[in-house]
């Protein structure tokens, strides 16, 4: 039977293929580490397994190697078929890869082929994706324009990408992708992706972009947390045109305990991280920083970490770039004022992109 493969040429191409499920059949680890967009994990090694095969092949033979993989293989995709499998249709078409598009994806799809369904497999399996994502990030200029949102801490600016992209802007939310806000005060549960699935996640997102129209992203640092903002993106929005929000100390400070309630509610946590800022400042002021925490104090608490630490700290990095392109000041940032100020906002895109 003719061996059928997808070639991967283009981001989009993962996308767009048209086949109902995408199968990652590597071993959990490396599925853990990044995948094909919308890809579901069925190993056909574990982790384990894999790394006994690999044993097997440098310490006694390929062919060993290859009939003991085989036999796993095969008692995996058994497992697989009675359990995940077992309600597909004789209609389904699945798409099957594994790290470069040779024998495990091939076995499996031999196994699925003769039941009857119509099987894929990717052309160099996940490594022709990591090929097209490298190209774009690392070796390609950011194909669109790029506009930053900027601003001091507390400005409401994650939350109005989302109110621009309801406005019809193309907005990318890097914080969303990294799961993690920044700062030290930053982790989201769940933790963060590895670098390379973040990567994917934003090569992904520039595959549905439009590259005549304006990108706004919020200003970063190069690094979220424990991932870094990729070079095409980043020197895109070192150069871009950037619209910096002002709004008054208080309600700043109202607003992050709003925002933050997620790690308000986590009182551990929250004393860790104020922890962290032990270096940094008076253990007398971190004393009373955690004291704020205890108490509840959280719009208190906020207002004293950005007159302290966050405000001077942007100030000195914004002393190093050139002034914003615009400055737009709002007093209220409740839901009500990011409402009235989402389409002055988007009025300050168009401006800066013409």
């Amino acid at each position: 039977m003719r061996r059928m493969a997808l070639t991967l040429t283009r981001l989009t191409d993962a996308l767009t293929h048209g086949f109902d499920t995408v199968i990652d059949v590597r071993s959990p680890a490396e599925y853990a580490d990044d995948r094909l967009p919308g890809a579901i994990s069925l190993p056909v090694l574990s982790d384990a397994e894999r790394a006994r095969v690999g044993t097997i092949y440098k310490r006694e033979s390929p062919f060993t190697a290859r009939k003991v993989g085989a036999a796993l293989v095969a008692r995996n995709a058994a497992l697989h078929l009675e359990g995940p499998l077992a309600g597909m249709g004789g209609g389904w078409r699945p798409l099957i890869y594994c790290w470069r598009g040779g024998q495990r994806s091939g076995s499996f799809a031999t196994i699925l082929r003769a039941v009857g369904w119509r099987v894929e497999t990717v052309e160099g399996g996940y490594r022709s994706w990591r090929r097209l994502v490298s190209d774009a990030l690392y070796d390609r200029p950011w194909p669109c324009p790029v506009v930053v949102l900027d601003g001091d801490t507390g400005t409401a600016k994650t939350a109005l990408l989302s109110r621009l992209e309801a406005l019809g802007h193309q907005v990318l939310d890097l914080e969303a992708l990294a799961n993690h806000r920044g700062s030290v005060f930053g982790a989201r549960a769940g933790g963060q992706p590895t670098q390379r699935s973040f990567e994917s996640a934003i090569a992904a997102a520039l595959a549905r972009l439009n590259p005549a129209r304006p990108l706004v992203v919020e200003a970063e640092s190069a690094t979220i947390g424990a991932v870094s903002v990729p070079p095409s993106l980043w020197n895109a929005m070192r150069a871009a045109p950037r619209i910096a929000l002002t709004a008054p100390l208080p309600a700043r400070a109202a607003f992050l305990a709003r925002a933050y309630a997620d790690l308000t509610a986590d009182p551990a946590a929250l004393a860790g991280a104020i922890d962290r800022l032990r270096p940094l400042h008076p253990k007398e002021r971190i004393a009373a920083w955690q004291a704020q925490a205890a108490a509840g104090a959280f719009a208190d608490l906020a207002e004293g970490l950005m007159r302290h630490h966050y405000d001077p700290l942007y100030a000195r990095t914004r002393a190093r770039r050139a002034p914003p392109a615009l400055t737009l000041g709002a007093d209220d940032l409740s839901d009500a004022g990011l409402a009235a100020l989402a389409p002055r906002l988007a009025e300050a895109v168009a401006a800066v992109s013409r």
